[in-house]
């Protein structure tokens, strides 16, 4: 006789924080998990690049060589190599152990925004202020992009990647979603500068945050709208948005200090972090734990689950 499986417990979301980095590297602007979410990076305004295991909060190797500050950062997906973006209009490609650039890639014309690697970590995307996205080959020598698109009319704030597309969010208020595979561009028009776009875990959704304090939530392949969330405040500030690591929920940084999670089908507001004083300037959804990182002023901060226990803090 088969018994039933059991129920899976309900998604639990961030709610205690656990730990407070005090990165020391001027204004934190972005905070990202790696690929398995046992390290993360830090950007700083003092143009350095930092390593952290936010799980012990230990620092484990600092970066520098941009010339001004660093505004984003990526690892590969084996964790040998990083990339990142600067205020100072390039992108480095990183070896994480030497601490050494391997690469400079000089071509745009403004600050760049927003980088990420492709899955093989052979191409490098980057966004920038001066409304192109540009992909960059790590392995060769050649100083130029191998390919830019120019479509957006004013400064691409994000960008991210699947396995065969890229998207991007501009302040001509445009969420670009370019398929490789097919040769084509879709475009879907907010209406409202775009400052942080993102897919879902299961690639049919696209969450994009404007700066008129709205979250939309569209249909990758139709461009429909299928939710809108609000309740923080975005008006001035380039916010990161996230989705939770099963998709039940999306959430928002804001201008307030607070982080805001909403419910993903029924819209409500499930709760608000209060993170800090100041603007809360990025977040980092851990892949498969409920587990944030959000960045204000000059610390980074840990959040979990309710029902967390740190190692050691059980007693035998």
């Amino acid at each position: 006789m088969a018994f039933p499986l059991p129920r899976p417990a309900r998604p639990e979301l961030p709610q205690r924080r656990v730990r407070a980095l005090e990165c020391g590297q001027g204004a934190v602007r972005a905070v990202r998990f790696n690929v398995d979410g046992n390290y993360c990076l830090t950007c700083g305004s003092d143009k350095t690049l930092k390593l952290w295991n936010p799980h012990k909060g230990t620092a484990l190797r600092s970066y520098q060589g941009h010339g001004y500050e660093v505004l984003d950062a990526a690892g590969s997906f084996d964790n040998g190599h990083l990339c990142s973006c600067s205020a100072d209009k390039t992108v480095a490609l990183w070896d994480v152990a030497t601490g050494q650039v391997l690469r400079k890639y000089r071509g745009h014309a403004g600050k760049v925004n927003c980088v990420q690697f492709n899955e093989e970590a052979t191409i490098i995307v980057s966004g920038s202020i001066d409304s192109t996205v540009r992909c960059w080959d790590c392995r060769s020598r050649r100083p130029d992009p191998v390919q830019v698109l120019d479509e957006a009319k004013d400064g691409v704030s994000s960008v991210k990647l699947s396995s065969h597309e890229i998207l991007s969010g501009s302040v001509d208020g445009h969420v670009r979603r370019y398929d490789l595979r097919a040769g084509q561009l879709y475009c879907d028009y907010v209406g409202s500068p775009i400052t942080s776009v993102c897919f879902s875990k299961d690639g049919q959704c696209t969450l994009a945050a404007s700066l008129d304090s709205t979250l939309r939530l569209l249909d990758k392949d139709t461009g429909e709208l299928l939710g809108e969330y609000k309740g923080h405040r975005s008006t001035t500030y380039r916010l990161d948005c996230v989705l939770s690591e099963q998709d039940t929920h999306v959430g928002c940084a804001s201008e307030d200090g607070h982080v805001y999670f909403w419910d993903l089908v029924e819209g409500s507001l499930a709760r608000s972090l209060p993170v800090g004083r100041g603007v809360v300037q990025s977040l980092s959804f851990h892949p498969t734990l409920p587990c944030l990182l959000a960045a204000t002023e000059g610390q980074v901060q840990l959040w979990r689950e309710d029902s967390f226990q740190e190692q050691g803090d059980t007693e035998m």
